[in-house]
């Protein structure tokens, strides 16, 4: 059996005649909370399905682990490739080496990022051979005629050049002669192109074999790093404090988190900022629980006086009017988790909103709903109905029925 405190908040939710403006309030006070609710999920599910898109396509095309030397470049490969191997949390590994030179095709020329990889063992560390639109990975592997080279989609358009044209790659780090430096050139053949999706890889990187780019790059023996792929993505922190330890002084080794750790804090301060300020929504909405609340007490002062004659105490008056705040707050946040996850499911099934290529790292609206947003966002709406409940239940219960009755 219901209490009486129930029973009677009920009694008040439900419209009379004479109290339908009081009524009205009270639904505008639903639908606002529920709205708040409704785009503090939305908002919060784009920014972390942005977040992680950014994250998976950062670290698809980059290393989850990136170890350096202090000296330079790094000699001993395949000793530091062993070592890294037995380190517990670390999947596969991979030498690099990375420069920067011009190439030109026969239409025009451009800077462009320049790295050397072992196509073999690159494929298990990094996810290019997955976003190849022509030709394969392995392809940097031929040498025959001419060297082999890879390039983003948006740097293959503006060379407009596709895969077996030939482009030629100039580099600053030659020789030294009686009339200065002579640049390195290398004129490779177009084997494959590859589209990230991020516009600033795609228009700037291209890669070679080892090979390629040491002559490109001046460098006699060695890499200038290995790439690692672990386990655990959120957890490649503790995976590269094991590698440092394993691999002992003299190198640097720093994960995916410290390389980009700017973007990443920056976006997780933005995600706080936006929580607040939709929060700002409910909070509004409680304005509206506190107002219609006021008007009950307003209008039942003699119902309260005559309930407090009849023996109801302090308590029992303050639990009336706070449960009604409740049934409001909880009605509004369901209503909201609802049409926010419906909203959700509905922009992540059929792509609604596109987005520029060009400006943006994916081309439709991401959404991830984390199930911990969720619960947070109604939580907080809930107990920000439930704190603008106090203050109307508090001055019902101060309601003195000898005045309350006389005035009457």
């Amino acid at each position: 059996m219901p209490s009486f405190e129930w029973f009677i908040c009920l009694r008040y939710l439900k419209a009379k005649r004479q109290q339908k403006f009081i009524s009205l309030i009270t639904v505008i006070s639903v639908l606002g909370v529920a709205v708040g609710v409704l785009a503090l999920i939305v908002v919060l599910s784009v920014y972390t399905g942005f977040t992680q898109g950014l994250r998976d396509q950062i670290i698809g095309i980059n290393a989850h682990v990136l170890v350096q030397s202090y000296g330079g470049s790094i000699n001993n490969v395949d000793h530091v490739l062993e070592r890294l191997e037995t380190t517990k949390g670390v999947v596969a590994a991979t030498p690099y080496v990375y420069g920067q030179a011009l190439i030109t095709s026969s239409n025009t020329s451009t800077g462009i990022v320049l790295r050397g990889i072992d196509p073999t063992s690159a494929a298990k560390v990094i996810t290019i051979d997955k976003v190849m639109t022509l030709g394969r990975l392995t392809d940097l592997q031929n040498t025959i005629g001419f060297p082999s080279i890879i390039l983003g989609i948006e740097l293959a358009k503006s060379l407009r050049v596709t895969v077996g044209d030939k482009v030629r790659l100039i580099s600053p780090n030659g020789p030294l002669s009686p009339m200065g430096i002579l640049p390195k050139i290398k004129t490779c053949l177009l084997v494959g192109i590859f589209e990230t999706g991020m516009y600033e890889y795609d228009s700037t990187i291209g890669y070679t074999n080892l090979a390629t780019a040491r002559t490109l790059t001046g460098l006699d023996k060695g890499v200038h790093g290995i790439e690692v792929k672990v386990e655990d993505v959120d957890a490649a922190d503790k995976t590269a404090d094991a590698v440092e330890k394993t691999l002992g002084p003299g190198y640097s080794v720093r994960d995916w988190m410290q390389i980009n750790q700017n973007l990443f804090a920056a976006l997780k301060l933005e995600k706080v900022g936006i929580f607040i300020a939709l929060d700002l929504i409910i909070l509004v909405a409680a304005l509206n629980i506190i107002s219609a609340l006021i008007m009950v007490v307003m209008e039942k002062t003699r119902d309260i006086a005559i309930l407090k004659s009849m023996g109801a105490t302090t308590g029992s008056i303050m639990r009336i009017f706070f449960y009604q705040g409740a049934v409001i707050g909880l009605c509004g946040t369901t209503l909201g988790v609802i049409s926010g996850l419906t909203v959700c499911g509905i922009l992540k099934r059929y792509k609604i909103i596109e987005l520029p290529s060009n400006v943006y790292p994916m081309s439709t609206m991401p959404i991830t709903v984390v199930p911990f947003d969720v619960i947070l966002i109604a939580v907080s709406a809930i107990l920000i109905t439930l704190l603008a409940t106090l203050y109307p239940s508090w001055k019902a219960s101060k309601i003195r029925p000898a005045e309350a009755l006389t005035y009457e």
